[in-house]
């Protein structure tokens, strides 16, 4: 019998960081106003390889930029009815991590704003000797 990988798993096994742009984003930004808002908004460097997640005013499009070795990536998703359903946020956020599996389940229509997480044992990091 093979056994499936569990979401943590999955999640873990990402190196890059995925980052969510609290605020709506004009969706005419291109590479480089989208690069200026994530070290403005996010803080961060957008040459890291991390994905980083625009979204638009009515919430029915998606902008991800990346930075892939050579030059940037961008992706750009619109819906023909509804919107993205997108995790709640503190007030006064400017973004907020998700994870990889949070990501697939917004473009996959989940609204990951009414998930709850159950507290799980989590065994301490070995110091290694």
């Amino acid at each position: 019998m093979i056994g499936l990988p569990s979401l943590h798993t999955l999640d873990r096994a990402q190196s890059a960081r995925i980052w969510l742009a609290a605020e709506a984003t004009d969706m005419r930004c291109g590479f480089d106003r989208l690069a200026e808002r994530v070290k403005v908004v996010i803080g961060e460097d957008p040459l890291s390889g991390h994905l980083f997640v625009f979204r638009s005013r009515r919430g029915d499009r998606l902008k991800i930029l990346v930075w892939e070795r050579d030059g940037f990536l961008l992706w750009y998703k619109r819906l023909e009815a509804g919107v993205f359903k997108l995790p709640r946020m503190s007030e006064g956020a400017r973004s907020v991590e998700l994870r990889a599996s949070e990501l697939a389940m917004i473009l996959d229509g989940i609204d990951v704003s009414k998930l709850k997480r159950t507290p799980r044992y989590e065994r301490a990091a070995r110091s290694s000797e």
